[in-house]
């Protein structure tokens, strides 16, 4: 015999055996227990259904298009469906509504309800006295109850014996006979049934030892980590009812810290937090009055405790409490909380005092409700009894007279030598005087300790706290003491980088006055810095006055004669902001005596006396310019020149400065297209307009403007497409990469579709992220593609990019989604302010908005609710509202567009450089571009 085989193994099993229940496996039936099934019932004939629509619901939108998108004019036709609805719910409503009231009535009279019919016998039970309804008899069920005691109705009759025997017999069964099942099939053993009563005692058992262990788990108290398991009841006690997952596992485990740990409070404060969740709030005050008697000198259950009890309860608790924890402030500040009168609040406030007089909150507390005479008395006594206290000092000094709060202060200064903050308040009483504190501060700073030991940032909080509190002077004061500390070994331009920059972080956090004395410091340090200058004057046009900022500037352009930007803003200043030309005409002035051969201020004085049309103080001051000795004699000044000839309309003057002009700074771009712009578009001299932009291009081959001139004068001076073509060949072959010269080429072939769409694919291969080439391809695209287009260029040119994003909105605008498209052009201007063309296109369409609101154009569910209510008076007050929105966002978009001055844009740029429209305003100028704009999308 084999030792390795088991010696039970082929024995019967013994007697109740059930397989796998000491392992705590519970009972299956699989189909080999249950035997063949039986044969079913032949199927009936199956009835042909009606496949018509006749009987489909209207509400459930089944058939060709259920699986498309809810869009937004899937969304507009319902809404059109909902005013149909409700426009035919709302007629004849006061008449249904009167005949609903009478209908109820009626049926009110035919059958009044049980409680009418009885009321008058209600009213008589009043009457009754208690003896009364004492002798009520109690009710009771005696239905069935002839029945239970008519013996006829019961039947007795014996079980067979053939009926017994067959269930002991299957109770009785072995179980070997069913261990081979689930490996047979089907048919092999169909006369194997399986034990389900013995299963499912089994199961009763296993459950029965499952809730066993359990319930020894929460006994033993090993098996709990209290601290571990109230750390994570933190997130369930401040969740609702509806976000506990099982509140009773929660509390069973509580009343486990609670029993084996009971002196224990956080478990006491955590178990009645669960109750109150639960909304067992009775439950949650007797947890936590056991706890406030397991844990009597924890304040915290005591005031947990008051929390969940009513005000007069509450009361009650935190009087037993202040028996056991007379000191604790908490609980004597709760107890007064309670109180709604002042006196009694005071009266608890003055017995908290009598245990705890060194309680700085308590006397605070106090004194907050007293009057200033008796919170004088008060703090007297206080800062005898808390003489290190900061506050009560401060606060004694601030309800006396100026002298006793000098007496006062001095006092508290010998009491606590090392505060500041007594040194503070005794400066801030001298500027409540009109007193000057310096001498105040410097005393301050001459403890070396006292002033290390804080440090230059916590000086400067300091300083901004005593501009907050209404003391400008002693913040400077504050400023001109502390802002050096620790800066002596850095040198010049180290400090005044970090001087500007707190003086930044100080504008941020709104404290105009600290910055504007850390830039009035660092100017005396270091007065020929034009940085620091410039930052100041930013300061004072920004939070000044104009004449703060003039006597600024008037001392900036003093110690930095030589810097242009300050001497143009003085100039400006005096210009623009007051409107003083006379005075800006003097500073510019000034400042050529200093700066004889500066560009910006010879052409700064030029622009101010074209603007106000003194064209020949302009011409005289450019022929000075142009002088290399005297003047700048720079390409911008004689491109000024010509600029000016021209927009005088002197176009026989402007061709000569721009034939002198070409010869001496050939390498100039733009004095090359003036001069053929001049030629070609004023003087009708199309030959030597080309020759020019001949020329030109020898000596700025780079120039993309260049080329693109030279290839539309081509065109329309020539009507020779083919050279124009192959000037922007040659153009590309020398600028590769270029999206402009790409851009031209293309619209050059706008009557041949295909070529032009060939030329865009080369284009967006040689140039992926040129927004220009992407918003081509979308205008050109199908309305069906210019969706998917926006989506690549988007994502090819990162977002970014203001004409791709302005495209994008005209694209909404066409499908009349408006607040989309309000939103993206928002978004472009924000993105690119210097991008002329989305403020135009934004303005435009806002303008329509506005006209739209102004015709009173009803849209579609207006009108459906209109023509089905009869009404056609319109809610003025809506209208008004919404005119008087759209109304702002154009007046804010003008000036948002005038503080911008974009620099670029298609169509911008030829409106604001054209000599016809050069004395015209920003709002006049973007007039002009909204009306050269085309329709949102070609169609």
């Amino acid at each position: 015999m084999n030792k390795n085989i088991k010696d039970f193994l082929g024995k019967p099993a013994p007697p109740n055996y059930i397989a796998g229940l000491s392992r705590g496996a519970t009972g299956f039936t699989t189909r080999s227990d249950i035997g063949p099934a039986r044969e079913s019932l032949p199927e009936a004939p199956q009835v042909q259904q009606d496949e018509s629509n006749d009987n489909q619901d209207p509400e459930n939108e089944t058939g060709l298009f259920d699986s498309a998108p809810y869009e937004q004019d899937d969304e507009e036709a319902d809404q059109i469906w909902r005013t149909i609805d409700n426009a035919m719910d709302e007629r004849r409503r006061a008449r249904r509504q009167v005949r609903e009231k009478e209908e109820l009535k009626a049926l009110r009279e035919q059958r009044p309800a049980i409680e009418e019919q009885f009321s008058d016998l209600r009213r008589q039970l009043a009457t009754l006295s208690e003896a009364d309804w004492a002798d009520i008899p109690e009710a009771s069920n005696q239905s069935g109850q002839k029945r239970k005691r008519d013996q006829r109705s019961e039947r007795f009759s014996a079980v067979p014996d053939s009926v017994i025997s067959s269930i002991n017999e299957h109770l009785m069964q072995p179980t070997n006979q069913v261990q081979n099942t689930g490996i047979e099939t089907p048919l092999s053993n169909t006369e194997t049934v399986t034990n389900f009563a013995a299963i499912g005692k089994a199961r009763d058992k296993v459950l029965g030892i499952k809730l066993d262990q359990v319930e020894g788990t929460i006994t033993e108290t090993a098996s709990i980590d209290s601290k571990g398991y109230l750390t994570s009841l933190s997130s369930i006690a401040m969740k609702s009812s509806a976000e506990i997952g099982d509140i009773q596992k929660a509390r069973t485990l509580l009343k486990s810290v609670t029993t084996t740990n009971p002196k224990h409070a956080p478990g006491w404060v955590a178990a009645a937090r669960l109750e109150e969740v639960a909304g067992r709030m009775a439950t949650a005050r007797q947890l936590m009055k056991k706890g406030c008697e397991q844990c009597s000198k924890n304040e915290d259950i005591w005031l947990e405790s008051a929390r969940l009890n009513t005000s007069d309860n509450a009361k009650i608790i935190l009087g037993q409490a202040v028996t056991f924890l007379p000191q604790s402030v908490k609980i004597w500040r709760a107890a007064a909380d309670l109180e709604k009168d002042n006196l009694k609040k005071k009266r608890v406030l003055r017995r908290a005092l009598e245990f705890i007089p060194t309680s700085v909150n308590l006397w605070k507390t106090l004194v907050a409700l007293e009057e200033p005479y008796d919170a004088k008395i008060l703090l007297s006594r206080a800062v005898e009894l808390i003489p290190s206290s900061i506050e009560l000092w401060v606060a004694l000094a601030k309800l006396e007279t100026y002298e006793n709060a000098k007496i006062i202060l001095n006092k508290a200064r010998k009491s606590v030598s090392t505060s500041h903050e007594i040194w503070l308040a005794a400066a801030q009483l001298e500027e409540s005087q009109g007193k000057p504190v310096d001498l105040i501060i410097t005393r301050t700073f001459k403890d070396i300790k006292l002033v290390m030991g804080l440090g230059r940032e916590r000086w400067i909080s300091e300083a901004e706290k005593s501009e907050e509190q209404g003391f400008p002077h002693v913040a400077k004061a504050i400023i001109n003491s502390a802002i050096s500390l620790g800066m002596e070994d850095d040198d010049e331009l180290s400090k005044l980088d970090i001087w500007i920059s707190e003086a930044e972080s100080s504008v941020s956090r709104g404290h105009i006055e600290t910055a504007r004395a850390i830039y009035a410091f660092s100017l005396k340090t270091v007065s020929t810095d034009a940085e620091i200058w410039m930052a100041a004057a930013q300061l004072e046009r920004k939070y000044g006055t104009p004449d703060s900022l003039d006597s600024l500037l008037l001392r900036a352009v003093e110690y930095c004669p030589k810097s242009e930007s300050l001497w143009l803003m003085a100039a400006k200043e005096k210009w623009v902001w007051s409107n003083d030309v006379d005075g800006a005409r003097t500073v510019l002035r000034e400042a050529f005596k200093f700066n004889p051969n500066s560009e910006s201020i010879w052409l700064a004085a030029v622009k101010l006396e074209s603007s106000n049309k003194e064209f020949d103080r302009a011409r005289v001051l450019l022929e000075r310019a142009r002088d290399d000795k005297n003047g700048a004699g720079t390409a911008r000044v004689w491109l000024k020149s010509i600029v000016l000839e021209r927009q005088l309309k002197d176009y026989n003057k402007a061709l000569s400065i721009a034939t002198t002009a070409v010869e001496m700074f050939p390498k100039s771009p733009k004095i090359w297209m003036i001069k053929g712009q001049i030629e070609s578009a004023d003087l009708n001299m199309y030959n030597e307009a080309r020759d020019s932009y001949s020329k030109g291009l020898k000596h700025n081959p780079n120039s993309t403007p260049l080329w693109i001139l030279a290839s539309r004068l081509e065109i329309s001076a020539f009507n020779l497409q083919i050279k124009a073509r192959a000037i922007l060949d040659r153009a590309r072959a020398i600028n590769p990469m270029c999206p402009e010269l790409w851009l031209e080429a293309v619209r050059i072939e706008g009557n041949n579709p295909n070529l032009a769409k060939s030329l865009l694919s080369r284009a967006l291969k040689e140039c992926p992220k040129s927004g220009l080439l992407w918003g081509e391809l979308i205008l050109r695209e199908s309305r069906q593609q210019r969706k998917a287009k926006s989506v690549d260029a988007l994502k090819n040119c990162d977002n970014n990019d203001p004409v791709i994003i302005t495209t994008i909105a005209r694209l909404f605008w066409s499908e009349r989604r408006i607040e989309k498209a309000r939103s993206w052009f928002q978004r472009s201007c924000k993105l690119d302010c210097n991008y002329g063309d989305g403020w135009a296109w934004w303005l435009k369409f806002e303008k329509e908005q506005f006209l739209l609101s102004e015709k009173n154009a009803p849209d579609v569910n207006s009108s459906i609710s209109e023509g089905l209510t009869g009404n056609n008076n319109l809610d003025n007050s809506n209208k008004d509202k919404t005119n008087e929105y759209s109304n702002e966002i154009i007046q804010n978009i003008i000036l948002s567009f005038e503080s911008a001055v974009p620099k670029y844009g298609e169509i911008w740029q030829a409106i604001n450089k054209d000599p016809k429209n050069a004395f015209l305003s920003l709002r006049q100028l973007l007039d002009l571009a909204v009306e050269q704009l085309p329709l949102p999308m070609p169609f």
